[in-house]
């Protein structure tokens, strides 16, 4: 039985007349017949019962009827579900992003995107680069947000913004009402550094732009996240060289300076692999990258 006779004799069933069931099927009536008559040789039953005016549906019939008419409604709706899917307006994107792209424009690309593609599920997933990338290789994620890029031939990377870097500090350090921030007087306090490993990461980005503009940074604690560093700072424990978007969000017991001269900028990217065929990918890049425009 396949899936034509099965249409075939679904018309006969609801019409119970072959000539009506062939005008509905815009055929002939003998080829429904016989088609009809093959498909009660092959299932081993007879399923209408055919008198000289009429014919009815026998119990076997009316089983067929029952079940087959559940049977194409759940062909049309898996046609329907695939296309949705095709289409990308429904499905899942598992989406890992480094912390700081929360203070920035992450939020406002998840808003956005939710609006445009409710039907779709995504995962949200915070990660440091090292993570991002081994998971994007091993296609635990479909997309990634970075800082800095990620460094991989497989990938596609496009940059969505740069901004500059600025200090966050203990809001009991007295700053005489500066708003901005030299390296050299921070030799006397710990720089708070993020993620300890692996390496090399964002940490080593700080590094290298403190070093580059002649501050070695002495003093150091290392921790693993973005916001255990901020909890640090908040506690007094030291400073840290964050993003211009980490102010974003104000937390309580600690303050943002702009630091002078500029060090360096950071960047935020996303990522995807150079082989990945999936609309919702495709559809959820386009978009980020027109929200960083506007923005931006």
């Amino acid at each position: 039985m396949n899936f034509r006779q099965l249409t075939y004799f679904i018309a006969v069933a609801e019409e119970l007349h072959f000539g009506r069931a062939a005008e509905r099927l815009d055929m002939a009536q003998p080829p429904l017949s016989r088609q009809i008559k093959q498909l009660e040789e092959e299932l081993g039953a007879i399923l209408f019962n055919r008198g000289r005016s009429t014919i009815t549906l026998t119990q076997a019939g009316e089983r067929l009827l029952t079940r087959g008419k559940s049977i194409l409604a759940q062909l049309e709706d898996t046609r329907l579900e695939v296309r949705r899917l095709g289409q990308g307006a429904e499905g899942r994107l598992r989406i890992g992003f480094v912390g700081s792209a929360t203070f920035g424009i992450l939020p406002n690309i998840i808003r956005s995107f939710r609006a445009n593609y409710p039907e779709v599920n995504l995962s949200l997933i915070p990660m440091n680069n090292a993570q991002l990338h081994r998971a994007l290789v091993s296609r635990e994620l479909d997309v990634a947000f970075a800082r800095p890029a990620l460094q991989d031939a497989e990938f596609v990377t496009r940059e969505l913004l740069e901004e500059k870097l600025i200090l966050a500090l203990p809001d009991i350090v007295d700053t005489g009402g500066r708003t901005v921030a030299k390296l050299e007087r921070l030799e006397t306090h710990n720089l708070i550094l993020y993620p300890e490993y692996p390496r090399p990461s964002y940490a080593d980005f700080v590094l290298n732009a403190c070093e580059a503009a002649g501050f070695k940074a002495p003093l150091r604690v290392w921790c693993m996240d973005l916001q255990t560093a901020l909890s640090l700072v908040s506690v007094g424990e030291g400073v840290c060289i964050v993003p211009e978007s980490v102010s974003n969000a104000p937390r309580k017991g600690m303050k943002f300076l702009k630091i002078e001269p500029e060090i360096a900028r950071t960047a935020l990217s996303v990522s995807y692999r150079l082989d990945e065929q999936g609309v919702h990918v495709a559809n959820f890049v386009k978009l980020a990258q027109k929200v960083a425009r506007k923005i931006f």
